[in-house]
């Protein structure tokens, strides 16, 4: 429920983006994007730093989009997300010895540290190649191929890897399909946690 929350902005982006135009679709990004935040305060919860950053930088390069009537900038935003989803997985890892990766998967998996650390590194260039991937597309096809590719194509790219990711380590896993399918459920959590607060015991810290 928690991913499909996430992605609530973007199907109503996709949706006015068709039906309108694209800076409606930005202006109901930001809408939608800010009722995230409220839904938080009305629950009366912390808000989780990867929705403040995700604000921000809708809020700035949305703006942009809108007051200079330009959609190079909504277009930019997308890379420059995944690749502070790629910097916060390197720097976390290099400079702070966490891995980001290993807190949100090891209650589903137990793998050795030297494969724990390749899948922080997978994760890491598979976010630094959508936003490569997403600048190309934006800037070499037409806005139409650009929404479609940043709801459907990103989004399936990211499913995909993540199944892909866990269907490659099923050997470190129980025969219990119930743990397979949770690992696949937290895996795909990545794409909408990787930035927010490490989760080390879910009882004691909460995002």
């Amino acid at each position: 429920m928690h991913a499909i929350f996430e992605y609530i902005p973007l199907v109503i982006f996709f949706i006015v983006s068709k039906f309108v135009d694209i800076y409606w679709a930005t202006a109901s990004l930001i809408l939608t994007s800010a009722l995230q935040i409220l839904y938080y305060f009305l629950k009366k919860e912390k808000v989780p730093t990867r929705n403040w950053i995700f604000f921000a930088l809708i809020v700035v390069f949305g703006g942009l989009t809108i007051f200079l009537h330009d959609d190079v900038f909504i277009k930019w935003k997308v890379t420059i997300i995944n690749e502070i989803f790629a910097i916060a997985l390197l720097v976390s890892y290099y400079g702070f010895n966490k891995n980001i990766i290993k807190q949100f998967l090891s209650e589903s998996i137990s793998l050795p540290d030297p494969i724990w650390t390749k899948l922080n590194l997978a994760w890491a260039f598979f976010f630094a190649f959508c936003g490569v991937l997403n600048w190309y597309i934006a800037f070499n096809f037409d806005l139409e191929t650009w929404v479609n590719f940043k709801v459907f194509g990103l989004t399936g790219l990211m499913f995909a890897f993540s199944i892909i990711t866990i269907l490659s380590l099923s050997k470190y896993m129980t025969d219990d399909k119930d743990d397979i399918s949770d690992a696949i459920e937290d895996s795909v959590e990545i794409t909408s946690n990787v930035i927010s607060k490490p989760q080390h015991n879910k009882d004691n810290d909460k995002i």
